[in-house]
Protein backbone atom coordinates (compact mmCIF):
# COMPACT_ATOMS: atom_id res chain seq x y z
CA UNK A 1 0.00 0.00 0.00
CA UNK A 2 2.71 2.26 0.65
CA UNK A 3 3.95 1.51 -2.01
CA UNK A 4 1.34 2.23 -4.44
CA UNK A 5 1.06 5.70 -2.55
CA UNK A 6 4.46 6.76 -3.58
CA UNK A 7 4.35 5.63 -6.99
CA UNK A 8 1.05 7.88 -6.98
CA UNK A 9 2.57 11.12 -5.26
CA UNK A 10 5.26 10.28 -8.69
CA UNK A 11 3.21 10.72 -11.07
CA UNK A 12 1.19 13.36 -9.70
CA UNK A 13 4.77 15.27 -9.46
CA UNK A 14 5.47 14.22 -12.81
CA UNK A 15 1.82 15.14 -14.09
CA UNK A 16 1.80 18.72 -12.35
CA UNK A 17 5.80 19.13 -13.61
CA UNK A 18 4.48 18.39 -17.50
CA UNK A 19 1.39 20.39 -16.93
CA UNK A 20 3.43 23.69 -15.48
CA UNK A 21 6.10 22.89 -18.29
CA UNK A 22 3.07 23.26 -21.31
CA UNK A 23 1.50 25.25 -20.16
CA UNK A 24 4.13 28.04 -19.47
CA UNK A 25 5.30 27.26 -22.95
CA UNK A 26 2.12 27.36 -24.93
CA UNK A 27 1.54 30.55 -23.51
CA UNK A 28 5.07 32.21 -24.76
CA UNK A 29 4.36 30.61 -28.20
CA UNK A 30 4.56 32.39 -31.82
CA UNK A 31 0.55 31.47 -32.92
CA UNK A 32 1.98 32.11 -36.51
CA UNK A 33 4.89 29.61 -36.01
CA UNK A 34 2.60 26.57 -34.85
CA UNK A 35 1.18 24.10 -36.65
CA UNK A 36 -2.15 22.37 -35.23
CA UNK A 37 -3.49 18.81 -36.26
CA UNK A 38 -5.82 16.87 -36.10
CA UNK A 39 -5.10 13.12 -35.07
CA UNK A 40 -7.49 10.18 -35.68
CA UNK A 41 -5.89 6.68 -34.21
CA UNK A 42 -7.44 3.35 -35.74
CA UNK A 43 -9.58 0.80 -33.27
CA UNK A 44 -8.34 -2.10 -31.62
CA UNK A 45 -9.21 -5.01 -30.14
CA UNK A 46 -9.90 -3.88 -27.01
CA UNK A 47 -13.40 -3.06 -26.40
CA UNK A 48 -12.92 0.54 -24.96
CA UNK A 49 -10.62 1.28 -27.67
CA UNK A 50 -13.14 -0.45 -31.02
CA UNK A 51 -13.69 2.52 -31.81
CA UNK A 52 -10.37 4.33 -32.82
CA UNK A 53 -9.37 7.78 -30.61
CA UNK A 54 -8.60 11.32 -31.51
CA UNK A 55 -6.38 13.83 -30.30
CA UNK A 56 -4.98 17.18 -31.02
CA UNK A 57 -1.27 17.79 -31.68
CA UNK A 58 -0.03 21.53 -31.54
CA UNK A 59 3.91 21.56 -32.72
CA UNK A 60 5.38 24.77 -31.96
CA UNK A 61 8.69 25.21 -34.61
CA UNK A 62 10.44 28.54 -32.24
CA UNK A 63 10.21 26.32 -28.97
CA UNK A 64 10.99 23.04 -30.19
CA UNK A 65 8.04 21.32 -28.40
CA UNK A 66 5.93 18.56 -29.63
CA UNK A 67 2.60 18.20 -27.44
CA UNK A 68 -0.47 15.70 -28.16
CA UNK A 69 -3.92 16.92 -26.48
CA UNK A 70 -5.72 13.94 -24.98
CA UNK A 71 -9.27 13.91 -23.78
CA UNK A 72 -10.00 10.46 -23.52
CA UNK A 73 -7.69 9.59 -20.35
CA UNK A 74 -9.48 7.94 -17.60
CA UNK A 75 -7.70 5.98 -14.27
CA UNK A 76 -8.28 2.17 -14.67
CA UNK A 77 -6.51 1.95 -11.23
CA UNK A 78 -9.88 3.28 -9.49
CA UNK A 79 -10.71 0.56 -7.26
CA UNK A 80 -14.50 1.99 -7.86
CA UNK A 81 -13.54 1.65 -11.51
CA UNK A 82 -16.62 -0.66 -12.62
CA UNK A 83 -19.34 1.25 -10.23
CA UNK A 84 -18.56 4.50 -11.84
CA UNK A 85 -18.85 3.11 -15.39
CA UNK A 86 -21.78 1.06 -14.72
CA UNK A 87 -23.65 4.22 -13.14
CA UNK A 88 -22.15 6.43 -16.17
CA UNK A 89 -20.54 8.59 -12.94
CA UNK A 90 -16.99 7.70 -14.85
CA UNK A 91 -14.66 10.91 -14.93
CA UNK A 92 -12.45 11.42 -18.30
CA UNK A 93 -9.83 14.41 -18.41
CA UNK A 94 -7.94 16.36 -20.35
CA UNK A 95 -4.14 14.89 -20.39
CA UNK A 96 -1.11 16.23 -22.45
CA UNK A 97 2.16 14.31 -23.52
CA UNK A 98 5.11 14.48 -25.44
CA UNK A 99 4.15 13.98 -29.02
CA UNK A 100 7.21 10.82 -28.96
CA UNK A 101 5.43 9.16 -25.85
CA UNK A 102 2.20 9.09 -27.84
CA UNK A 103 3.79 7.53 -31.03
CA UNK A 104 5.38 4.83 -28.91
CA UNK A 105 2.31 3.79 -27.07
CA UNK A 106 0.82 3.51 -30.87
CA UNK A 107 3.29 1.46 -32.40
CA UNK A 108 3.57 -0.76 -29.55
CA UNK A 109 -0.11 -1.18 -29.87
CA UNK A 110 -0.09 -1.66 -33.35
CA UNK A 111 -2.72 1.12 -34.38
CA UNK A 112 -2.30 3.62 -37.41
CA UNK A 113 -2.22 7.44 -36.85
CA UNK A 114 -3.56 9.67 -39.77
CA UNK A 115 -3.29 13.49 -39.29
CA UNK A 116 -4.93 16.48 -40.71
CA UNK A 117 -2.81 19.51 -40.46
CA UNK A 118 -5.75 22.54 -40.04
CA UNK A 119 -5.58 25.06 -42.44
CA UNK A 120 -5.98 27.78 -39.80
CA UNK A 121 -4.90 31.84 -39.42
CA UNK A 122 -2.80 32.44 -36.42
CA UNK A 123 -5.67 34.40 -34.29
CA UNK A 124 -7.86 30.77 -34.37
CA UNK A 125 -4.30 28.64 -33.47
CA UNK A 126 -4.38 30.85 -30.71
CA UNK A 127 -8.07 30.47 -29.74
CA UNK A 128 -7.71 26.77 -29.80
CA UNK A 129 -4.33 26.41 -27.83
CA UNK A 130 -6.32 29.34 -25.39
CA UNK A 131 -9.60 26.38 -25.41
CA UNK A 132 -7.27 23.76 -23.98
CA UNK A 133 -4.92 25.56 -21.35
CA UNK A 134 -8.32 26.70 -20.22
CA UNK A 135 -9.31 22.98 -20.36
CA UNK A 136 -6.68 21.90 -18.25
CA UNK A 137 -7.03 24.33 -15.25
CA UNK A 138 -8.03 21.72 -12.53
CA UNK A 139 -11.38 22.75 -12.20
CA UNK A 140 -12.57 22.35 -15.95
CA UNK A 141 -10.62 19.51 -17.12
CA UNK A 142 -12.33 16.65 -15.60
CA UNK A 143 -16.08 15.67 -17.81
CA UNK A 144 -18.72 12.96 -16.93
CA UNK A 145 -17.77 11.14 -20.02
CA UNK A 146 -20.70 9.92 -22.42
CA UNK A 147 -20.18 7.31 -25.35
CA UNK A 148 -21.95 8.97 -27.53
CA UNK A 149 -22.41 12.95 -27.00
CA UNK A 150 -19.59 13.86 -24.46
CA UNK A 151 -16.41 11.54 -25.62
CA UNK A 152 -12.47 12.48 -26.40
CA UNK A 153 -14.07 12.75 -30.15
CA UNK A 154 -16.90 15.56 -29.50
CA UNK A 155 -14.73 17.17 -27.17
CA UNK A 156 -12.11 18.28 -29.99
CA UNK A 157 -15.07 18.54 -32.58
CA UNK A 158 -16.55 21.51 -30.68
CA UNK A 159 -13.38 22.94 -29.88
CA UNK A 160 -12.90 23.09 -33.66
CA UNK A 161 -15.76 23.33 -35.46
CA UNK A 162 -18.18 25.39 -32.90
CA UNK A 163 -16.04 27.41 -30.82
CA UNK A 164 -12.97 28.32 -33.26
CA UNK A 165 -13.69 28.02 -37.06
CA UNK A 166 -16.98 28.59 -38.95
CA UNK A 167 -16.60 25.77 -41.51
CA UNK A 168 -19.53 24.21 -43.18
CA UNK A 169 -20.18 20.71 -44.30
CA UNK A 170 -21.86 20.53 -47.31
CA UNK A 171 -22.05 16.53 -47.67
CA UNK A 172 -23.53 14.37 -45.34
CA UNK A 173 -20.66 11.81 -43.75
CA UNK A 174 -22.95 8.86 -43.60
CA UNK A 175 -25.95 7.36 -45.82
CA UNK A 176 -29.29 8.78 -45.86
CA UNK A 177 -31.27 7.06 -42.37
CA UNK A 178 -28.00 5.97 -40.41
CA UNK A 179 -28.31 5.51 -37.14
CA UNK A 180 -26.01 5.94 -34.33
CA UNK A 181 -26.53 2.09 -33.67
CA UNK A 182 -25.83 1.42 -37.03
CA UNK A 183 -22.50 3.52 -36.64
CA UNK A 184 -21.36 1.76 -34.19
CA UNK A 185 -22.83 -1.35 -35.89
CA UNK A 186 -19.93 -0.68 -38.55
CA UNK A 187 -17.47 -0.95 -36.31
CA UNK A 188 -18.31 -3.86 -34.52
CA UNK A 189 -18.92 -6.11 -37.40
CA UNK A 190 -15.74 -5.28 -38.56
CA UNK A 191 -13.83 -5.85 -35.45
CA UNK A 192 -15.89 -9.25 -35.25
CA UNK A 193 -17.24 -8.12 -31.84
CA UNK A 194 -20.58 -10.38 -32.44
CA UNK A 195 -21.11 -10.76 -28.26
CA UNK A 196 -20.18 -7.22 -27.84
CA UNK A 197 -22.38 -5.50 -30.21
CA UNK A 198 -25.33 -8.14 -28.50
CA UNK A 199 -24.46 -6.82 -25.43
CA UNK A 200 -24.98 -3.43 -26.86
CA UNK A 201 -28.11 -3.48 -28.33
CA UNK A 202 -29.11 -5.40 -24.92
CA UNK A 203 -28.05 -2.49 -22.89
CA UNK A 204 -28.70 0.99 -24.80
CA UNK A 205 -32.32 1.64 -25.52
CA UNK A 206 -34.17 3.46 -28.29
CA UNK A 207 -31.92 6.34 -27.82
CA UNK A 208 -29.33 5.26 -30.12
CA UNK A 209 -32.00 4.44 -32.94
CA UNK A 210 -32.54 8.71 -33.88
CA UNK A 211 -31.15 9.35 -37.21
CA UNK A 212 -27.39 11.30 -37.13
CA UNK A 213 -27.23 14.50 -38.94
CA UNK A 214 -23.96 15.87 -40.00
CA UNK A 215 -22.42 17.11 -36.28
CA UNK A 216 -23.60 13.93 -34.72
CA UNK A 217 -22.21 11.86 -36.71
CA UNK A 218 -18.46 13.01 -35.83
CA UNK A 219 -19.06 11.18 -32.59
CA UNK A 220 -16.52 8.63 -33.79
CA UNK A 221 -12.86 9.42 -34.74
CA UNK A 222 -13.17 8.20 -38.22
CA UNK A 223 -15.95 10.70 -39.35
CA UNK A 224 -15.04 13.51 -37.38
CA UNK A 225 -11.84 12.82 -39.64
CA UNK A 226 -13.73 13.07 -42.79
CA UNK A 227 -16.27 15.99 -41.44
CA UNK A 228 -12.71 17.73 -41.26
CA UNK A 229 -11.15 17.04 -44.58
CA UNK A 230 -14.61 17.94 -46.14
CA UNK A 231 -15.11 21.11 -43.79
CA UNK A 232 -14.63 24.21 -46.34
CA UNK A 233 -14.91 27.94 -44.88
CA UNK A 234 -16.81 31.07 -46.16
CA UNK A 235 -14.02 31.59 -48.50
CA UNK A 236 -14.22 28.12 -50.10
CA UNK A 237 -11.01 27.20 -48.47
CA UNK A 238 -11.03 23.42 -46.88
CA UNK A 239 -9.84 22.98 -43.55
CA UNK A 240 -7.96 20.24 -43.85
CA UNK A 241 -4.07 21.51 -45.02
CA UNK A 242 -2.55 18.70 -45.43
CA UNK A 243 -3.14 14.73 -44.38
CA UNK A 244 -0.60 12.02 -44.14
CA UNK A 245 0.20 9.01 -42.20
CA UNK A 246 1.83 8.83 -39.13
CA UNK A 247 1.95 5.09 -38.46
CA UNK A 248 -0.16 2.58 -40.76
CA UNK A 249 -1.02 -0.81 -39.87
CA UNK A 250 -3.37 -3.13 -41.25
CA UNK A 251 -5.83 -4.54 -38.86
CA UNK A 252 -6.56 -8.07 -38.72
CA UNK A 253 -10.51 -9.15 -40.42
CA UNK A 254 -12.54 -11.13 -37.67
CA UNK A 255 -16.23 -10.23 -39.12
CA UNK A 256 -16.34 -13.89 -39.96
CA UNK A 257 -17.56 -14.44 -36.13
CA UNK A 258 -20.11 -11.86 -36.36
CA UNK A 259 -23.12 -14.89 -37.31
CA UNK A 260 -21.77 -17.40 -33.95
CA UNK A 261 -24.61 -15.50 -31.36
CA UNK A 262 -27.09 -16.29 -33.63
CA UNK A 263 -25.85 -19.65 -34.40
CA UNK A 264 -26.14 -20.75 -31.26
CA UNK A 265 -28.79 -19.25 -29.59
CA UNK A 266 -30.98 -20.85 -32.97
CA UNK A 267 -29.66 -23.79 -31.66
CA UNK A 268 -30.38 -23.76 -28.54
CA UNK A 269 -33.98 -22.53 -29.67
CA UNK A 270 -34.58 -25.48 -31.77
CA UNK A 271 -33.52 -28.00 -28.70
CA UNK A 272 -36.12 -26.07 -26.27
CA UNK A 273 -38.75 -26.41 -28.85
CA UNK A 274 -38.39 -29.83 -29.71
CA UNK A 275 -38.22 -30.86 -25.96
CA UNK A 276 -41.61 -30.08 -26.09
CA UNK A 277 -42.96 -32.72 -28.48
CA UNK A 278 -41.18 -35.43 -26.41
CA UNK A 279 -43.67 -37.08 -23.90
CA UNK A 280 -41.26 -38.96 -21.58
CA UNK A 281 -40.28 -38.48 -18.20
CA UNK A 282 -36.31 -36.95 -19.40
CA UNK A 283 -37.83 -34.96 -21.59
CA UNK A 284 -40.21 -33.15 -19.09
CA UNK A 285 -37.57 -32.59 -16.58
CA UNK A 286 -35.65 -31.22 -18.84
CA UNK A 287 -37.88 -28.71 -20.26
CA UNK A 288 -38.60 -27.78 -17.29
CA UNK A 289 -35.23 -26.79 -16.51
CA UNK A 290 -35.04 -24.94 -19.79
CA UNK A 291 -38.31 -23.14 -18.46
CA UNK A 292 -36.72 -21.91 -15.28
CA UNK A 293 -33.26 -21.00 -17.28
CA UNK A 294 -35.39 -18.65 -19.48
CA UNK A 295 -37.66 -17.21 -17.15
CA UNK A 296 -34.80 -16.88 -14.94
CA UNK A 297 -31.93 -15.09 -17.40
CA UNK A 298 -34.81 -13.20 -18.92
CA UNK A 299 -36.14 -11.84 -15.26
CA UNK A 300 -32.38 -10.87 -14.58
CA UNK A 301 -32.08 -9.23 -17.65
CA UNK A 302 -35.04 -6.83 -17.39
CA UNK A 303 -34.26 -5.86 -13.86
CA UNK A 304 -30.50 -4.96 -15.17
CA UNK A 305 -32.25 -3.03 -17.84
CA UNK A 306 -34.26 -1.30 -14.89
CA UNK A 307 -31.38 -0.60 -13.11
CA UNK A 308 -29.56 0.59 -16.05
CA UNK A 309 -32.38 3.00 -17.12
CA UNK A 310 -33.79 4.19 -13.90
CA UNK A 311 -30.46 4.38 -11.45
CA UNK A 312 -27.83 5.05 -13.53
CA UNK A 313 -26.85 8.39 -15.21
CA UNK A 314 -26.44 6.73 -18.81
CA UNK A 315 -29.26 8.20 -20.83
CA UNK A 316 -28.68 6.13 -23.83
CA UNK A 317 -30.28 3.04 -21.88
CA UNK A 318 -33.57 4.78 -21.66
CA UNK A 319 -36.42 3.95 -23.56
CA UNK A 320 -35.34 0.19 -24.03
CA UNK A 321 -37.72 -1.95 -25.88
CA UNK A 322 -35.49 -5.07 -24.88
CA UNK A 323 -37.84 -4.87 -21.75
CA UNK A 324 -40.76 -6.49 -24.03
CA UNK A 325 -38.57 -10.08 -24.01
CA UNK A 326 -36.92 -9.63 -20.98
CA UNK A 327 -39.82 -9.77 -18.65
CA UNK A 328 -38.88 -8.47 -15.09
CA UNK A 329 -41.09 -10.56 -13.75
CA UNK A 330 -40.16 -13.28 -14.80
CA UNK A 331 -37.55 -13.88 -11.87
CA UNK A 332 -40.97 -14.80 -9.84
CA UNK A 333 -42.40 -17.18 -12.48
CA UNK A 334 -38.88 -19.04 -12.54
CA UNK A 335 -39.44 -19.52 -8.56
CA UNK A 336 -43.22 -21.22 -9.31
CA UNK A 337 -42.37 -22.64 -12.52
CA UNK A 338 -41.32 -26.15 -10.95
CA UNK A 339 -45.07 -25.96 -9.28
CA UNK A 340 -48.08 -26.19 -10.93
CA UNK A 341 -50.75 -23.05 -9.75
CA UNK A 342 -53.89 -22.38 -11.44
CA UNK A 343 -53.21 -18.82 -10.95
CA UNK A 344 -50.11 -18.44 -13.17
CA UNK A 345 -51.79 -19.23 -16.08
CA UNK A 346 -53.38 -15.60 -16.31
CA UNK A 347 -49.37 -14.43 -16.11
CA UNK A 348 -48.46 -17.05 -18.71
CA UNK A 349 -50.99 -15.98 -21.09
CA UNK A 350 -49.96 -11.77 -20.64
CA UNK A 351 -46.71 -12.70 -21.40
CA UNK A 352 -47.97 -15.11 -24.56
CA UNK A 353 -49.28 -11.84 -25.74
CA UNK A 354 -46.29 -9.22 -25.25
CA UNK A 355 -43.98 -11.08 -26.87
CA UNK A 356 -46.02 -12.10 -29.63
CA UNK A 357 -46.73 -8.63 -30.32
CA UNK A 358 -42.91 -7.97 -29.97
CA UNK A 359 -42.40 -10.23 -32.49
CA UNK A 360 -44.79 -9.30 -35.17
CA UNK A 361 -43.67 -5.50 -34.83
CA UNK A 362 -39.70 -6.60 -34.61
CA UNK A 363 -39.00 -4.82 -37.57
CA UNK A 364 -40.97 -1.90 -37.23
CA UNK A 365 -40.68 -0.74 -33.82
CA UNK A 366 -38.44 2.49 -32.97
CA UNK A 367 -35.57 0.41 -31.93
CA UNK A 368 -33.68 -2.06 -33.81
CA UNK A 369 -33.38 -5.34 -31.78
CA UNK A 370 -30.35 -7.89 -31.77
CA UNK A 371 -31.62 -10.11 -34.64
CA UNK A 372 -29.59 -13.03 -32.69
CA UNK A 373 -32.23 -12.97 -30.16
CA UNK A 374 -35.27 -13.63 -32.14
CA UNK A 375 -34.96 -17.21 -32.29
CA UNK A 376 -34.39 -17.00 -28.23
CA UNK A 377 -37.76 -14.85 -27.97
CA UNK A 378 -40.07 -17.56 -30.62
CA UNK A 379 -38.74 -20.25 -28.10
CA UNK A 380 -40.16 -17.79 -25.07
CA UNK A 381 -43.06 -17.22 -26.65
CA UNK A 382 -43.77 -21.21 -27.52
CA UNK A 383 -43.19 -22.37 -24.14
CA UNK A 384 -45.16 -19.50 -22.49
CA UNK A 385 -48.09 -20.50 -24.43
CA UNK A 386 -47.02 -24.66 -23.02
CA UNK A 387 -47.22 -23.33 -19.63
CA UNK A 388 -50.24 -21.69 -20.23
CA UNK A 389 -51.82 -24.79 -21.63
CA UNK A 390 -50.56 -27.04 -18.83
Amino acid sequence: MLKNNRVKKISFIILFSVLFLVQNTLAQIDYCKTRISLLTCAPTDELYATFGHTAIRIVDSINHTDYVFNYGTFNFDDPDFYTKFMRGKMDYYLSVEQYNQFLIQYQEDKRSIYEQELNINCNQKQKIVEALLLNMQPNNKYYKYDFLFDNCTTRVRDIILDNVISASIKNPLTAKGTTYRNMLHEYLDKGGKPWSKLGIDILLGSIIDKKVNIKQSMFLPDYLMKGIDSAVDKNDLHLAKDNHILLKETPEDNSSNNHLPLIIFSFIAAIIIILSFVNTGWARVATKVADSFLLYSTGLFGILLLIMWFYTDHIVCSNNYNLFWALPTNIFAAVLVWKKREGMKRYYLAASIITALLLITWFIIPQQLNIALFPLVVASLFRYIKLYQA
